[in-house]
C-alpha cells in the first residue's frame, strides 16, 4: 500500500484535462488542425491564413467548451454539423479521417486498452468492449462519442474552409453568422431540453446538536460509482444484516455535475456544487469555498480524515491520506482499507471517510451492465464486513455510528456519470450504530448534500458553514 506520489498528483490533473469534455476539445482540436499541417507550421505564409482562422473559429470553440451536449441533448450536435455541410458545401477528408483516427486512438486503444491496463490490469483486449461502450457514452467527458465527435468536426471544418482559400471577409462573415445561429440553437436546446439538474435548498442548514454527541466517532464508508438498482441486485449478506439493523434511505439523490470530486465536495460541506466551487474533476483553483466537515471538527478539538486516490486532494488537501490508484483493480480497495487501518491506528480520528474505488473503476473499464460489475458489488461486501470486523475487534466501533453510501452512480457506456442519466443519479445510503434508529426505511427524498450536516450532528459539533444539506432526523435518535 503505497501513498500517491507528487507525480501521480501531477499526473492526475494532467489526464483530467484530457478526461474531462469542456477541457479535451480546445485541446484536441488545436492538435489535430496542427498535425493536419504539419508540413507547413514553419511557413510564415501559412501562419497568414491560419491564425486569422482560429481567431474567427474561437468563439465556436469556446460556445463548445460552454455547453456540454450529454444525453438527450447531443443529437442536436449532429444537426449543427449537417447544416454546416450543406450552407458550406465543405467537406475536408483528411480532417475528418484524422480527427475520427485521432479520436478512436485515443478513447479505445489509448484510454481503454493501454491505460486501464497499466492502471488496473484491465485485459490487453480491453478495446473489444470498449469500443461499444465510448459509441454509446452519454456523459460530459471526452469519451462521449457523439458529443465530442461532431463538435471536433464542426470546428476543424471550419478552420479548413477559411485556410482552404484566401482569406475574404465574406468568409469570415458566414463563419460569424454560422456560429451566432449555433450559439442561439445551443441556448435555445439547453433552456428547453436542460431539465435534469437537482434543486438544492438555498437556506443554511437549521438543525444542529446543541447537546451531547449521539456518537463518538463516524466512519463513512463509500462505494464510488456504485449504481442502485445494480447495487440491489448483488448478493451482500454482510450489508444486508447491517442495514436491517439500521436506517435505510431509499430516495438519495447526488449533485450535478455528478463527477466523483464534486460529489465529494458536496458531501462533506453541505454545499451545492456552485457554492463549494468545485464543478468537475479538473479543479483549476485548489480548495474549496466553504468550509467541510474537516474545518469543524478541527475548530472543535476533533479529527477527521478522508482515505482515498489522488483526485481528492484538489478539494481537501491536507486532510487526505492519499493510496496510489495505481493497482490492480482486485488489490485497490484492500490498499485503500490498510490506508484506513493506518489512520485509524496512527491518528483515532472522530470521523473516518474510506472510499472504496473498485466499483466505479470496474463500471469505466467493463462497462455497468456486464455481471462483472455485480460481481464487484459483492467482492466489495466481503471487503466491507472483514474492515468493520477488525474495527470492532480493536474498539474502533464502540458508540461508533457507520454510513454506507456512494458519491454517485454510474450510467451506461464506460460508467458514465456527470450528467445524471439512468443509473448515475440516486445512490445507496444506509447507517446504522450509535445514535441511528434500528429497523427503518425512509423513502423521503434526500441528498448526499445532507452527509456532512448528519456527521456534525451525531458528533455533536455545528455544521459547516456554507452548508444547506439537512440534518437526517429521521435516522437519528431522539429525532424525527
Amino acid at each position: 500500500m503505497k501513498a500517491a506520489s507528487g507525480f501521480e498528483i501531477l499526473a492526475a490533473r494532467m489526464w483530467n484535462v484530457l478526461n474531462e469534455g469542456k477541457s479535451f476539445h480546445p485541446v484536441f482540436v488545436l492538435g489535430t488542425f496542427i498535425l493536419l499541417h504539419l508540413g507547413e507550421v514553419l511557413s510564415a505564409g501559412f501562419w497568414g491564413r491560419a491564425l486569422p482562422a482560429v481567431l474567427l473559429a474561437a468563439p465556436l470553440v469556446a460556445l463548445f467548451v460552454r455547453y456540454d451536449f450529454p444525453l438527450k441533448l447531443r443529437w442536436a450536435l449532429w444537426g449543427f454539423l449537417a447544416v454546416f455541410l450543406l450552407v458550406f458545401r465543405f467537406l475536408d477528408v483528411g480532417a475528418l479521417a484524422l480527427a475520427l483516427g485521432l479520436y478512436v486512438f485515443f478513447t479505445v486503444f489509448f484510454w481503454g486498452t493501454f491505460y486501464y491496463h497499466l492502471r488496473t490490469g484491465a485485459p490487453k483486449t480491453n478495446f473489444v468492449r470498449f469500443w461499444r461502450l465510448v459509441l454509446e457514452n452519454p456523459d460530459s467527458t471526452s469519451g462521449n462519442f457523439l458529443e465530442q465527435v461532431p463538435k471536433a468536426l464542426l470546428v476543424l471544418f471550419v478552420l479548413e474552409y477559411l485556410v482552404s482559400e484566401p482569406f475574404t471577409a465574406g468568409r469570415a462573415l458566414a463563419v460569424l453568422a454560422f456560429t451566432a445561429v449555433v450559439g442561439l440553437m445551443a441556448w435555445w436546446v439547453h433552456r428547453r431540453f436542460f431539465d435534469w439538474k437537482p434543486v438544492y435548498p438555498s437556506e443554511p442548514t437549521e438543525v444542529a446538536n446543541g447537546g451531547s454527541a449521539l456518537a463518538k466517532r463516524v466512519i463513512v464508508v463509500v462505494i464510488d460509482g456504485c449504481r442502485l438498482d445494480r447495487f440491489h441486485e448483488a448478493e451482500k449478506p454482510y450489508l444486508e444484516r447491517m442495514m436491517a439493523g439500521g436506517t435505510v434511505y431509499e430516495s438519495v439523490e447526488t449533485v450535478y455535475p455528478a463527477r466523483t470530486v464534486v460529489c465529494f465536495s458536496s458531501m462533506l460541506t453541505g454545499a451545492a456544487p456552485e457554492r463549494h466551487g468545485i464543478t468537475s474533476n479538473l479543479v483549476l483553483k485548489l480548495g474549496m469555498k466553504v468550509e467541510s466537515v474537516f474545518d469543524v471538527l478541527r475548530r472543535s478539538g476533533k479529527k477527521g480524515r478522508l482515505v482515498g486516490i489522488a483526485h481528492l486532494i484538489d478539494a481537501f488537501g491536507e486532510d487526505v491520506a492519499s493510496v496510489t490508484s495505481v493497482a490492480h483493480n482486485d488489490k485497490i480497495d484492500g490498499n485503500l482499507i490498510a490506508a484506513g487501518r493506518r489512520e485509524l491506528e496512527e491518528h483515532d480520528p472522530e470521523l473516518l471517510v474510506l472510499q472504496l474505488l473498485a466499483v466505479d473503476q470496474n463500471g469505466h473499464v467493463r462497462g455497468t451492465r456486464y455481471p462483472e460489475y455485480v460481481e464487484r458489488i459483492e467482492i466489495t461486501d466481503n471487503l466491507i464486513e472483514g474492515f468493520m470486523s477488525w474495527c470492532g475487534e480493536r474498539g474502533y466501533l464502540d458508540d461508533a455510528a457507520v454510513i454506507l453510501m456512494a458519491d454517485h452512480g454510474q450510467g451506461i457506456g464506460i460508467g458514465a456519470h456527470g450528467h445524471l442519466s439512468e443509473g448515475e443519479r440516486f445512490v445507496p445510503f444506509a447507517m446504522w450504530g450509535s445514535g441511528v434508529k434500528g429497523g427503518r426505511t425512509v423513502r423521503t427524498p434526500a441528498s448526499v448534500m445532507d452527509l456532512a450536516p448528519t456527521i456534525c450532528y451525531l458528533l455533536g459539533v455545528e455544521p459547516p458553514r456554507g452548508s444547506t444539506g439537512r440534518v437526517l432526523e429521521d435516522a437519528l435518535e431522539g429525532r424525527g
